[in-house]
């Protein structure tokens, strides 16, 4: 590993955000930049910055790597907090909404 990136309490589920993190891996960051601006869900916006993230952190120890010398070599969607709130049930009960939150982290290496 040269770099990594994290996005910490992303306002996502982990499992949406694995759908667009699945197809990266082992990928150059020309290439998952490409797919990423491509793939038509939510989650592609948060990830597209972690990888690109990821890679300025690599520019700043290795100024002369290209995007297409560096690979993805593990991308992870990890369950962040949760956000538990009340919503009024029948019978004057409650019920609860977790709005769950993912923490991002990608991580980088020369090919």
């Amino acid at each position: 590993m040269i770099a990594r990136a994290v996005a910490r309490g992303v306002r996502m589920t982990p499992r949406k955000v694995g759908y667009v993190v699945r197809p990266i891996r082992r990928r150059t960051v020309s290439e998952a930049l490409a797919m990423l601006s491509a793939i038509n869900r939510r989650a592609a916006v948060p990830v597209a910055k972690v990888v690109a993230s990821a890679f300025a952190n690599v520019r700043q120890r290795h100024p002369e790597l290209r995007e297409d010398q560096v690979v993805i070599s593990k991308v992870v969607a990890d369950d962040g907090p949760r956000w538990k709130r009340l919503r009024a049930a029948a019978f004057g009960r409650a019920t609860r909404i977790v709005k769950r939150t993912t923490h991002i982290t990608v991580e980088l290496e020369k090919r």
